[in-house]
């Protein structure tokens, strides 16, 4: 069965949320620390991490939300956020603590895989890693490959990226860990598309703009993405 993981960012309903979104059929839920410049982030997610930081959401708030929702959902929990907030936090002191709070795994989208080795974490490539950025990054990867389909930031695409199936064949070359295709994917067809590719999908500013309704809605979005995959 392919993997379906939902982007939430943190925030006061995202326990709720992610239990809407479980409810819908996802797999997973990555969990969004929000962060005042998030390179990797469109305007969606952009957004909601600005209205996040202004309801408070700091780390240790954040850090308190994944327990709070790893209290409603039993599926893995992964934190994603950048290397300037771990640098902030200290690097080891938010690895026990996210662990210790539900986290099953960590994605800091801007750390480099040569960069704090000892950070289990889920390592992401796009279509411009070389062969050997991917096969370094499939070995260091924790459970999962984060396949960027893209080059840029996040956001709704009209299509799936041609470069993905590219990107899944020397990834396959590379290593046998599962491969799941991020950026650029929000609708039941481009979730189609991307699971027969790879082994799983990660949908976030859909799910993002879905949440922004509501649990009910939210969970009726992922629905339609669940329909939509091809297992």
């Amino acid at each position: 069965m392919k993997t379906l993981v939902i982007y939430l960012m943190a925030g006061r309903q995202t326990p709720e949320l992610a239990e809407a979104a479980v409810a819908g059929g996802a797999d997973m839920v990555e969990l969004g620390f929000p962060f005042s410049d998030p390179l990797a982030d469109g305007p969606v997610i952009r957004r909601a991490a600005e209205r996040a930081l202004a309801e408070g959401m700091r780390t240790g708030a954040c850090l308190e939300c994944l327990a709070r929702t790893r209290d409603r959902v039993d599926v893995p929990l992964v934190p994603m956020t950048y290397a300037a907030l771990l640098e902030a936090y200290g690097y080891e002191r938010f690895d026990a603590e996210a662990r210790s709070a539900g986290a099953s795994s960590l994605i800091v989208a801007d750390l480099p895989v040569d960069e704090h080795a000892e950070l289990r974490r889920v390592q992401l490539v796009a279509p411009t890693s070389t062969d050997d950025r991917i096969a370094q990054a499939s070995e260091a990867t924790d459970g999962w490959l984060y396949l960027v389909t893209v080059t840029g930031t996040t956001g709704a695409r009209n299509g799936v990226s041609p470069a993905l199936a590219g990107l899944v064949e020397r990834a396959r070359r590379a290593s046998d860990v599962p491969l799941y295709a991020g950026f650029g994917i929000s609708t039941p067809e481009q979730a189609r598309a991307a699971s027969q590719l790879a082994d799983g999908i990660v949908v976030g500013t859909g799910a993002v703009e879905a949440a922004e309704e509501g649990p009910a809605a939210l969970r009726e979005y992922v629905r339609s993405l669940r329909a939509g995959i091809i297992d």
